[in-house]
């Protein structure tokens, strides 16, 4: 049966049968049948059913407004039962694998996924939640995400037609080759050459240096067929740039390798399973050569003759697929952070630790007010990050619709907004799901929890489609030229728009006299207006003061980045706002969402007090006001919390958690984890002859004795 889109038949599957091993290397419980019956009866008690019992709203409807429409839930639930009940998918030994058997495992995958797809005739959107379920990194995500895109958006009509077929049916797998060894974030830094010769027709692709050998790019490593790769334009000894080119990388009949082309794995990285499934790469070429029709040409061509020249398509519809691909980054925050949340609420309402003094039961870890003051503001978060993330993706479609219109007018707040909430939100999460570990105590340390894998798994996030910081500080630079652009009279557009109430927004004062008055959100909406704005026109009047501009830049920068996330919180806790203006139906889900909007926005205040109190947007004592009114919404959410996580209808399969299971029956499930372990498959480790029994026996010391 499935419940809150937790399979109980595949829970038993995983958690109560273990592989093959002797009588001798069981769990003791597991020796007689008696005991195996009484955990099947134990794997059928709901120990949440208490928790989901106290919840004062509809679930169903919240996983509604969470997936963002009844049939979104309806597709994803059929997915993600789809997976959860194929053993191919099977995911709990994943960081016991060597890295070999785990590559092997990635590619064992990724094909039964293809074949899945192929046979049932699933849609874009049903294949593209089959592999999110999957939920193991391989080269299918850059084939999809980021090769097939940038054909799309770079290359003409011609080649469009001649690669996304391939592409599609995977007669071809691509990655995108643009990180190198020495630049990652500066592209315009790249060193890889593309160097037109009019006598052949054809572009020869070099890496000069060690440091221009590609470096990260996933999928390259081992699996790659062929791949965008970014270099330095190069005809009639100019340099024109960097530029994507078509490149095949290896043999269509062995996979081999083609001539001049060195390429492989970078090796290990953090954490055990997790990233390691992808094949990151290094790639070197040596003189290779391809026709002239593989560079992409959408936006600028090579003539026959080598001359270069820009085609009548605008270069700025690039930043379609720019703000698609971030949006997508914020939407996977909200996954992440809500999958690390769902197990640590669960978990935070199992456990039970102290506060017994005469003997009776211990206390929920999930009553204690520091475990709600850490837990709940990053479940109010996956929220805000959700709806925001939803918001970005009409703010796709609206900047691509501009565009092929050619209106350029809300391009440079687009870039603003999405290069911000990519680094904002994937900061956060990465931080979040560290702390969702610390909440769960030592258990939480365990593999089996989900956790470690979880956080190694989402961590690069951080650092890939541009690093955090060098993305604020791009928002900043586009806050600095719209502060300066005020006193011309120019009005700020879109997310930006409060800027132009720049003479009252320098000078209002918070009306909020009481706790309550904190649940206003015009309150919040004119506090958090303020502070944004004070932060931003301190800046520029910092920087005014410097002897050049990009010096003032440079000595301020850490003060920027801080009025860059002051600007994106802002829109974060707008859109949570205007998502809870909205109709919402259900009982009691607005109610909910509306608590938790007031926790995401009271708990930045507090956090960053500091600025408010700075900017003179708030006093001290409606500072403390709002902590006060943060201590009652944390009391509001308590008996709502398990169910507030059922509603993200995640399967025990797609958590990987021991710790997060629907059932909440916890502790025998970490019990039969452990008997999977390798060490376990021998009752005397391997060693022990050789080392330890010596030891002990101390016949090294007889050898050594003085």
């Amino acid at each position: 049966m499935w419940r809150g889109g937790s399979n109980t038949r595949t829970c038993k599957r995983r958690f109560f049968s273990s592989p093959t091993r002797s009588r001798h290397h069981r769990p003791p419980y597991m020796l007689h049948s008696r005991g195996s019956q009484h955990l099947k009866a134990m794997a059928e008690v709901d120990h949440l059913a208490a928790e989901r019992a106290t919840a004062r709203f509809d679930v169903e409807e919240m996983k509604v407004a969470w997936a963002g429409s009844r049939h979104a839930v309806h597709v994803a639930d059929r997915m993600a039962r789809l997976v959860a009940s194929d053993p191919v998918f099977r995911k709990d030994n994943r960081t016991m694998l060597s890295r070999k058997e785990l590559f092997k495992d990635t590619l064992r995958k990724a094909a039964h996924a293809w074949k899945r797809i192929v046979e049932l005739r699933l849609t874009e959107e049903e294949a593209d939640l089959l592999r999110q379920y999957v939920d193991q990194p391989g080269y299918v995500d850059l084939h999809w995400g980021m090769f097939v895109p940038a054909i799309k958006g770079q290359g003409t009509e011609e080649q469009q037609h001649k690669w996304l077929p391939l592409a599609y049916k995977f007669q071809i797998i691509g990655c995108y080759a643009q990180t190198e060894l020495g630049h990652g974030s500066n592209v315009q830094g790249l060193e890889t050459t593309a160097t037109f010769d009019p006598k052949t027709d054809e572009f020869v692709i070099h890496s000069p240096t060690l440091t221009s050998s590609k470096w990260w790019p996933g999928g390259l490593g081992k699996a790659s067929t062929h791949a965008v790769v970014y270099a330095r334009l190069i005809t009639e000894g100019k340099d024109y740039g960097i530029h994507g080119f078509i490149v095949q990388l290896r043999s269509l009949e062995d996979h081999s390798p083609l001539p001049g082309v060195t390429l492989g794995d970078i090796g290990g990285k953090f954490g055990s399973g997790a990233y390691n499934s992808m094949d990151n790469g290094v790639l070197r070429f040596d003189h290779v050569r391809i026709p002239r029709d593989q560079m992409l040409m959408r936006l600028s061509q090579v003539t026959r003759e080598g001359k270069y020249v820009h085609s009548n398509v605008p270069k700025q519809l690039l930043y379609g697929t720019m703000v698609y691909v971030r949006q997508s980054i914020v939407a996977d925050a909200s996954k992440a952070l809500s999958r690390a949340v769902c197990i640590a609420v669960r978990y935070s309402a199992v456990r039970k630790q102290f506060g017994s003094q005469d003997g009776g039961p211990e206390t929920q870890v999930l009553n204690y007010k520091t475990q709600q003051s850490r837990l709940f503001p990053l479940l109010a978060s996956a929220y805000a990050f959700r709806f925001v993330g939803d918001w970005l993706n009409w703010l796709y479609t609206d900047v691509t619709q501009k565009l092929e219109a050619k209106d350029f007018s809300t391009l440079q707040e687009a870039h603003a907004c999405t290069a911000g909430l990519k680094a904002v939100t994937t900061s956060v999460t990465a931080d979040a799901i560290e702390e969702c570990r610390k909440l769960c105590g030592g258990h939480g340390y365990l593999n089996s929890s989900g956790l470690p894998e979880l956080f190694a798994v989402y961590v690069p996030a951080c650092t890939y489609e541009g690093d955090n910081v060098v993305l604020l500080l791009q928002v900043a630079r586009i806050l600095m030229k719209t502060v300066s652009q005020l006193a011309s009279g120019k009005q700020p557009v879109g997310t930006m728009a409060y800027m132009g109430k720049v003479q009252y927004l320098m000078q209002c004062k918070s009306a909020v006299s009481s706790a309550e008055d904190w649940l206003n959100p015009d309150a919040i909406q004119e506090a958090f207006e303020a502070r944004a704005l004070r932060m931003a026109v301190n800046c520029a009047q910092n920087i005014s003061q410097a002897a050049s501009q990009e010096e003032g830049f440079y000595e301020r920068s850490p003060d920027l980045l801080e009025a860059a996330v002051a600007h994106i919180q802002l829109i974060i806790v707008t859109k949570f706002i205007e998502k809870v203006h909205q109709e919402i139906p259900g009982h009691g889900v607005k109610e909910q969402l509306q608590a938790l909007c007031n926790v995401y926005a009271l708990y930045i205040l507090h956090k960053h007090l500091g600025d408010f109190l700075a900017t003179g947007c708030i006093t001290p004592r409606q500072g403390a006001l709002a902590n006060e009114q943060l201590g009652k919404l944390y009391a509001q959410v308590r008996p709502n919390a398990v169910a507030l996580v059922d509603a993200f209808n995640y399967t025990d399969h797609y958590l990987g958690s021991v710790l997060g299971r629907y059932d909440g029956d916890v502790y025998p499930a970490l019990y039969e984890e452990a008997w999977k372990d390798p060490l376990n498959e021998t009752v005397v480790p391997e060693g022990y002859h050789e080392y330890l029994r010596p030891l002990i026996k101390q016949q090294q010391l007889k050898l050594s004795r003085l």
